[in-house]
């Protein structure tokens, strides 16, 4: 069962982001403040949910949470910023989204800048041990999954419905065959060992 909060009797949001590790596509990220008395037995970590199970989720999550929020930092921001900044950028763009103004932050992972004033705690394997943070991956893998099939409708060559952007042998193959796309990621190492040199 996941813990509720990590901050006692403060109003604790949880951030999460998706798609770091992608060739392709924005960095979205997630951010959830949930009742303080909130339990639901099928949140966990995004990435251990089946897809159906994930998108039954934020629905009710997002008619459960106190708020909720999507941050996204684009391909070309990623490029100009690298992708541990872009991943904070994205949690800080859904905090500011949130209609309520959370009290303290908890965020997976070990990496997080100050958002304002507030006091914030990283935690690794976050999104296994809150709820709110398990909420967060959530919201932030299922809009992330809905903008690459939508850019895969006209971009079918790359094969994003089935990878999300992520680095397959396929999606691979389609750059070395295609080139890239105006989402491709120019600062990652978008072929593996044999980068291509981009003009940026």
């Amino acid at each position: 069962m996941l813990a509720n909060h990590f901050y006692e009797g403060l109003v604790e949001c949880g951030c999460d982001e998706a798609g770091r590790g992608c060739l392709a596509g924005s960095v979205f990220a997630g951010a959830v403040i949930l009742p303080s008395d909130y339990s639901n037995e099928m949140l966990n970590d995004s990435k251990q949910l089946t897809e159906r199970r994930r998108y039954l989720l934020r629905e009710q999550i997002e008619h459960d949470a106190v708020a909720w929020a999507i941050g996204v930092v684009t391909a070309e921001e990623i490029d100009h910023i690298n992708i541990l900044n872009a991943s904070i950028l994205a949690m800080h763009r859904a905090i500011d989204a949130l209609n309520v103004r959370p009290e303290a932050v908890i965020v997976d992972g070990n990496r997080f800048k100050p958002y304002h004033d507030l006091p914030y705690t990283t935690i690794v394997k976050g999104d296994g041990k809150y709820l709110s943070i398990a909420a967060a991956s959530i919201l932030a893998k299922t809009y992330r999954d809905d903008e690459m099939n939508r850019l895969a409708d006209s971009y079918p060559q790359y094969d994003w419905k089935s990878n999300k952007g992520y680095p397959t042998k396929k999606h691979r193959e389609a750059i070395r065959q295609y080139g890239i796309t105006p989402y491709h990621r120019k600062s990652f190492q978008l072929l593996g060992d044999t980068q291509l040199s981009f003009d940026f």
